[in-house]
């Protein structure tokens, strides 16, 4: 690294996080400075830049203070593979971001009348629910098959987007706490999939830790699934398995 220094004022300007939160950061032991002027000024160096962009990175992902400080203090975490893990998940969000404005390009075009419809090109990047027929099929006579498709009928558009980024952010947390060095038997990990177990109680269907255990050993069991969860990184499907299993066996 160079020898490069950058006061508060400077950090913040370069940064944009604010004077005021640098200070909080560093109270709360998240990002204290590597050094002092004779006078008492803080002094951030090349290495204190790229922490702080872990913290705003993991906050662009949702996560709260407290989890980063968790995740980056942790003995085990590696700010390259962090960074390259993060990166991965980064360009599959910006590739999908594209071929959704693609589909809505398309749309305007035909809604435009300056080109004919392409029924392909406006559901491109699109992520609907899947495997419903399939679905229906193995669980179409369960009960919780049956109450899904009750509640599921009455969302709105408004719903499915709140129900969509609240899985999302959720995914993402998921997948941050392994990326961090996290293990399933975490109590924070097993918290995780406890919040996990409740939105799909709260979303779908009442959802028993042993349903959840059941739903745990599928993701893994089926390439599908596995392939649709590791999307948000390798081996989030697995590790939401274990910590599901784990949370199952807390009771």
């Amino acid at each position: 690294m160079a020898a490069n220094r950058y006061q508060v004022k400077a950090l913040a300007e370069l940064s944009g996080v604010t004077v005021r939160a640098l200070h909080h950061y560093d109270a709360i032991g998240l990002l204290c400075p590597h050094q002092r002027t004779a006078a008492g000024y803080r002094l951030y160096t090349e290495t204190d830049l790229l922490r702080l962009q872990q913290i705003l990175i993991y906050r662009e992902l949702g996560l709260p203070l407290e989890q980063i400080k968790a995740i980056i203090t942790d003995p085990a975490f590696d700010p390259e593979s962090a960074l390259v893990e993060q990166r991965s998940r980064l360009a599959a969000h910006a590739r999908q971001t594209q071929a959704m404005i693609r589909a809505v390009d398309a749309a305007l075009d035909s809604l435009r009348g300056e080109k004919p419809m392409n029924a392909n090109n406006i559901f491109e990047g699109f992520d609907p629910k899947r495997y419903e027929d399939e679905a229906r099929a193995n669980w179409g006579s369960s009960d919780a098959y049956k109450e899904s498709s009750r509640r599921t009928k009455n969302y709105s558009s408004e719903d499915w987007a709140r129900i969509k980024s609240e899985s999302h952010d959720l995914m993402v947390r998921i997948a941050a706490h392994l990326t961090g060095g996290g293990k399933p038997s975490d109590t924070a990990a097993m918290d995780l999939a406890e919040e996990h177990r409740l939105q799909i109680d709260r979303f779908y269907y009442p959802c028993s830790l042993a349903m959840h255990r059941g739903l745990g050993q599928m993701y893994t069991g089926d390439a599908r699934f596995e392939a649709n969860l590791d999307k948000y990184g390798g081996g989030v499907a697995a590790f939401l398995a274990e910590a599901i299993a784990a949370n199952a066996d807390r009771g």
